[in-house]
């Protein structure tokens, strides 16, 4: 990673078919490829939702896929963004699935 490049951090929930159709898995996998961190997992209101960090421009481009993509047997009815800033330094190591 480019040392001028801003490292920003985000939440996001995913609204829809979401659950049951590996999106957890997918959505790691996504993060990974693009190299961020961060984590996702189930909610018990059927949605999913994590937290992404990395360099900005992967940021976005992870939040599109969040939002337009996801798993291939997913409906995704909305993705919700929110607490986007800035950071200074990454805090997880790495993209985990949470149970």
């Amino acid at each position: 990673m480019a040392n001028n490049e801003k490292l920003t951090t985000v939440d996001y929930e995913v609204f829809g078919r979401v659950q049951g159709v590996f999106f957890r898995k997918y959505t790691q996998a996504e993060g990974k490829k693009l190299g961020l961190v961060g984590w996702v997992q189930n909610t018990e209101q059927g949605t999913v939702r994590g937290q992404l960090q990395g360099p900005n421009c992967k940021i976005q481009a992870m939040k599109a896929w969040l939002k337009n993509k996801g798993s291939p047997k997913s409906r995704i009815d909305k993705a919700e963004f929110s607490n986007e800033k800035d950071i200074q330094k990454l805090v997880f190591e790495d993209f985990t699935v949470r149970k």
